[in-house]
């Protein structure tokens, strides 16, 4: 009895009793694993190569401890990714430079409009600058090789920029000034956001003197800051690295991300662009030369008038002008007809054939013979017709005035 009645307080008081609910956690995100890296040695070009758009940003840096130089003036060529239809690690190796005075220009990388503006290493002739792209540059993204699983887009600010440093989250960019060797953050701590940056500490060399004024810009090391929310550990991180790109390398890492070696010595030629336009044909000559070649002139031979007709003209047989053009360059086959025609006994070598006709060269050259040495005449060339009559009739007169003298 007590217990139903404390169940009907209960109900008129309205008490309710609630059962927990399950919270429902958002599972975590799992970054795809990279696929192991490539490593070739690139053959930089001299000069500097156009640029290509590529759809995902490079993965971060590689370490790669360079050796002692083998001689002074050698210089760090690689250490660094290049396109060849995926990011690719270009080997790094001391090369000497290809001509005099020539000097290495480091990779160049943008991040504009989701997509990185790529320009490979090159050698640069004296005197030359570089040239980023111009803004109103439009580019087509290159494709992607058979096989190849894209990577995430460029995280960070538009700009220049490096690569991050080894271990940290994929397509995250450092902003960093042109000109920035990538192998300057191998030394850096992973980051798994956007924050770190890099900018150059300048050295200006101002000397004045009497006769000379010498102005020296200088950039011998870089500045890497990053605030905690953006390094993988959540410590603030600043430092002063080397520019030179193997002292910069050869600092020690913090993730041990080593390159691997490449499979193959031989050197692989630089990406050469799917949308590139085919090579533009020879321009061609303006003015008169341009008319020339439109309209080609055909020089033609003065035709000789044949005899029998004082004003008619017939087509010269090409073995004609043959012969009357080059006379030393006659076939010796034509000796034979021309020595038979003349009664002129030839001798035949055993075996060789008579020939069944006379070649068109001497039949018309004894024609046209014996046209000139006729007489002209004014009825059309025609020679005129023994008369019997006329000729006895004279021959009487003749006699008869000889009888008649005394």
């Amino acid at each position: 009895m007590r217990i139903a009645l404390f169940a009907l307080a209960l109900l008129v008081d309205g008490c309710v009793i609630q059962v927990p609910r399950e919270v429902v956690q958002p599972a975590p995100v799992v970054e795809q694993a990279a696929p192991p890296p490539v490593s070739v040695y690139e053959e930089p070009p001299l000069s500097e190569p156009a640029p290509i758009a590529v759809g995902w940003a490079p993965p971060p840096m590689l370490v790669e401890v360079p050796p002692p130089p083998p001689f002074p003036y050698a210089a760090w060529v690689g250490g660094y990714w290049v396109w060849q239809g995926n990011w690719v690690w270009a080997h790094g190796h001391w090369m000497e430079p290809p001509r005099p005075q020539y000097a290495w220009v480091h990779p160049y990388y943008e991040h504009r409009g989701g997509v990185v503006i790529f320009i490979s290493g090159y050698w640069s002739a004296p005197g030359v600058v570089f040239v980023p792209p111009r803004r109103e540059l439009v580019l087509a993204v290159e494709p992607a090789a058979v096989g190849v699983v894209p990577g995430p887009r460029p995280i960070g600010p538009e700009g220049c920029f490096v690569p991050a440093p080894p271990g940290s989250r994929r397509g995250i960019i450092i902003p960093a000034p042109v000109g920035t060797a990538p192998a300057v953050v191998t030394s850096a701590p992973p980051v798994v956001a956007v924050g770190m940056r890099v900018t150059t500490n300048v050295t200006n060399i101002h000397n004045t003197n009497i006769t000379n004024v010498t102005n020296v810009t200088n950039v011998t090391n870089v500045s890497i800051v990053a605030p905690p929310t953006a390094t993988a550990n959540g410590r603030a991180f600043s430092s002063s690295v080397p520019a030179a790109p193997h002292l910069a390398a050869a600092r020690p890492a913090v993730v041990q991300a080593r390159a691997p070696e490449p499979q193959s010595k031989r050197p692989v030629a630089p990406y050469v662009s799917a949308h590139a336009k085919p090579a533009a044909p020879p321009s061609q000559p303006h003015g008169a030369v341009a008319d020339a070649h439109l309209q080609p002139v055909v020089a033609r031979e003065p035709q000789p008038v044949h005899a029998g007709s004082a004003g008619s003209a017939q087509p010269e047989h090409p073995a004609q002008r043959e012969e009357r053009v080059s006379p030393a360059a006659r076939p010796v086959q034509s000796a034979p007809p021309k020595a038979a025609a003349a009664g002129t006994p030839v001798a035949r070598t055993p075996g060789a054939k008579a020939p069944a006709k006379a070649p068109a060269a001497a039949t018309a050259a004894s024609k046209t013979a014996a046209a000139k040495t006729a007489p002209a005449h004014s009825d059309n060339g025609k020679a005129p017709k023994p008369d019997a009559k006329k000729d006895a009739k004279q021959d009487a007169k003749q006699d008869a005035k000889q009888d008649a003298r005394p």
